[in-house]
């Protein structure tokens, strides 16, 4: 807010009264040239040693009540430390009641001003209230309790009173009564109900950083893998989403909520597997317990309260505005993680969210943020009070709706408000100053303008640590409803705008340099794109596409969540570990590699052999393709069915027109024609007998039918002749019986040979077609 929302000094009054109330104190100090370090005071201890009132360390642990009543005891304790080199003697510690802060910038001015001022830090409260610590050696520490009714504080109006607890005590080289240290904070006092309260809603985050990997078991039930474990210790009982349920289930809030957080929570509450650090390994998760038990107490905190619902994965809007708008695809991702948001609440918690808001990083909004922020169909934006800035005169804090144009909505959360629990809560003496310091800041903001009822809203850290839920839920039980009442988120943004509030969303260099170093790089969002396209032409194979969509899908929405912000390694090697094992599965099914191959005769068959290694089946087309048709064509492409873990060979009909080398190519591709696969080569040598051959064979044929016509002709010519012969010889023989002469010294006739077998060259006959080739 702007400086000029402070309360204005109208009358004299109230200083008139703290003067009354410090005179005293003026008047008896005779020494307060003692009491005051002098410039030319010499050092009382070593170099780097604290010196004066800063010597001796004090914090507060405790102070209750946060907001006391008058018919209360006011309870303090905490501890000293002696930081200096020398030893306090005659200590004591006691509490002081300082002047009443004048607006929230004085309480600002307050909580960072350190060491001792005389008037300005009140009179103690001594005698009996105050305790006595004797001797503090150097580098010793005491603890302190101090009780006071309220009534011996003297406050009087309604407001925030500076409350000090200091030590008094002297050393050897400063031998009397001086402060050594002190600690300030704030005491919120309302003697007298306001005249309107203002309406508070807080915003209660159950968000975390994303656990589970797109990674699933090859079982049949698909058990999800996890990053880590470390989930199982936020659910566990003392851990951080333990306690932000168990302490939000009582208080007035509104609860946000990241669906990715309940889907991961809900995988939890089944078999899981939890990768080991080198992601080459898995052990079972052992968080089923738990996890159940956070949910079933989750379910009965949000009854009755009111549930928003951030895109699934709580992507970062600034990022996606500054860097990723531009990618195509990007801004789909928003819409989907949107649309998932809702289901994904209704299902696992069984009440509906409002999906309508938009949370940015910190905040922080400009005009490309909020046009990205609205696109998915979210109106409302919750910024911050220190990036959409008041520019005008207001002289109080505004209502934290106002409109911005486009049918649009801004909650403007306070941002010292929002901001108040961000430090080290683990320490006592940091929570209990964080909380005071919240309850003085809001009641501040009712004192403003006391007649005015206005709305405020508080938008934490994303995700507290358990020691900030705890400081949380303190302030806000402080409360107590004295000068606030609750309002849910849904209430605030239908609240009266303020007209002179700011409604001019920031220009883009507006933004925080800051918070744009830790946005995600145009390159994140090319990589979503990359594995967004992988995954698209992988799920079109599949048979059981749901298995891999889901887990995929939330792996890319999980790439570009905002607790990626000042991660940026872990992020890249995230969004490389998706690309890459769905890079690996696409590559399970795949073609087997062929070695060159001989085809022999004019038709042959090529056979090409798919695998799918995954464990669901798949269709696809396998094309061949040679590289030069006119000497080799092959057939139409085919469609491959495999099931899971199975190979199936294709076969492709062949047509040869010429022998010699050819090329020939074979692609996977998905139904819809998309490549899947790289081509695989391989050479095929053909030997087809060629026209000049079958010619040269035909007229060998028609040789030997002429040779065997001929030979039958002579045998028959000389069959013909051989029967006379044998008439007449046989006369021959008959007369030489007579004559008396031996037959055998008859003439006979020379016998013609046979005619020699044609034994010309014999060719085989063409392969017939359908003929395996090896390969």
């Amino acid at each position: 807010m702007a400086d000029a929302a402070d309360l204005r000094e109208t009358t004299s009054s109230r200083a008139r009264r703290w003067l009354r109330r410090t005179g005293a104190l003026l008047a008896a100090a005779p020494v307060l040239a003692g009491v005051l370090q002098a410039p030319g005071a010499p050092a009382a201890h070593a170099a780097g040693k604290p010196t004066g009132s800063r010597s001796v360390d004090v914090d507060i642990t405790s102070l209750t009540p946060t907001a006391p009543a008058k018919s209360d005891t006011l309870t303090v304790s905490g501890t000293v430390t002696n930081d200096s080199g020398s030893t306090v003697s005659g200590a004591h510690v006691g509490l002081r009641v300082g002047p009443t802060m004048e607006g929230r910038n004085a309480i600002d001015s307050v909580s960072r001003r350190t060491g001792y001022q005389q008037g300005a830090d009140g009179t103690e409260i001594g005698g009996k209230y105050a305790e006595k610590i004797g001797k503090l050696g150097a580098g010793v520490s005491r603890d302190f309790t101090l009780s006071i009714p309220v009534n011996e504080l003297h406050l009087g109006e309604n407001g925030v009173y500076q409350l000090g607890v200091s030590l008094s005590g002297q050393t050897r080289s400063r031998p009397w009564q001086q402060v050594l240290g002190i600690k300030r904070t704030f005491l919120p006092w309302q003697s007298s109900a306001p005249a309107k309260k203002s309406q508070l809603t807080y915003l209660w985050p159950l968000i975390s950083t994303p656990h589970m990997t797109s990674r699933t078991d090859a079982d049949e039930d698909r058990t999800p893998i996890f990053r880590d474990d470390r989930l199982k210790a936020e659910l566990a009982p003392g851990g951080r989403l333990q306690q932000m349920v168990s302490l939000g289930k009582n208080l007035p809030i509104t609860w946000v909520i990241d669906p990715d957080l309940l889907a991961t929570v809900d995988a939890m509450t089944r078999e899981y597997e939890v990768q080991n650090r080198h992601g080459d390994g898995t052990t079972a998760g052992s968080g089923q317990a738990v996890a159940k038990r956070w949910l079933n107490d989750l379910q009965k905190a949000v009854q009755g309260h009111q549930v928003v619902a951030l895109p699934f994965s709580d992507p970062d809007l600034a990022s996606l505005a500054h860097h990723g708008k531009n990618v195509p695809g990007a801004l789909s991702h928003l819409r989907d993680a949107t649309e998932l948001a809702s289901t994904t609440v209704e299902t696992v918690l069984g009440v509906k969210p409002r999906t309508d808001f938009a949370w940015p990083a910190d905040g922080a909004v400009d005009s490309s943020i909020v046009d990205v922020a609205t696109s998915a169909g979210a109106h409302n934006v919750i910024a911050r009070s220190d990036s959409l800035r008041e520019t005008g005169s207001l002289s109080y804090t505004p209502t934290a709706a106002r409109q911005i144009g486009g049918g649009n909505t801004a909650v403007v959360a306070d941002a010292r408000l929002s901001t108040a629990f961000t430090g080290d809560m683990s320490k006592a003496d940091n929570s209990t100053l964080a909380i005071q310091r919240f309850l003085a800041q809001s009641q501040m903001i009712n004192l403003q303008s006391p007649d005015r009822q206005r709305s405020i809203v508080v938008a934490p850290q994303r995700i507290p640590t358990t020691s900030q839920a705890q400081a949380m839920a303190a302030a806000l039980d402080g409360l107590s409803g004295q000068w606030t009442q609750p309002m849910n988120l849904g209430q605030a943004v239908k609240a009266k705008p303020d007209p002179n509030a700011t409604q001019r969303v920031p220009s883009t260099r507006a933004y925080p340099a800051s918070l744009r170093r830790q946005e995600l790089p145009t390159q994140a969002f090319e990589d979503v794109r990359k594995t967004q396209g992988t995954l698209d032409r992988f799920v079109t194979i599949l048979t059981a596409k749901y298995h891999v969509v889901s887990p995929f899908g939330n792996a890319i929405r999980r790439e570009m969540s905002t607790s990626w912000r000042g991660d940026a390694r872990g992020a890249t090697h995230f969004r490389e570990g998706v690309q890459g094992y769905l890079e690996g599965l696409t590559k399970k099914v795949r073609l087997i590699p062929k070695t060159d191959m001989t085809l022999s005769g004019r038709s042959a068959t090529i056979p090409v052999t798919v695998q799918n290694n995954l464990v669901q089946g798949v269709q696809l087309r396998l094309i061949l393709r040679s590289q030069q048709g006119n000497r080799l064509a092959v057939s139409e492409p085919q469609v491959v069915n495999v099931e899971g873990g199975h190979s199936q060979s294709v076969k492709f009909g062949t047509t040869a027109n010429a022998n010699g080398p050819v090329w020939v190519s074979a692609r996977l591709v998905t139904p819809d024609g998309q490549p899947y696969s790289g081509e695989m080569a391989f050479e095929v040598n053909v030997t087809e007998i060629t026209s000049t051959v079958i010619l040269v064979i035909a007229g060998g044929v028609l040789l030997l039918v002429l040779a065997g016509i001929r030979i039958y002709l002579q045998r028959k010519r000389t069959a013909t002749a051989d029967g006379g012969d044998e008439d007449a010889q046989e006369n021959e023989v008959k007369d030489a019986e007579t004559d008396g002469d031996d037959p055998a010294s008859a003439l006979v006739p020379e016998q013609p040979s046979d005619p020699a077998p044609d034994t010309g060259s014999q060719s085989a006959g063409a392969s017939g077609a359908g003929e395996k080739v090896d390969h």
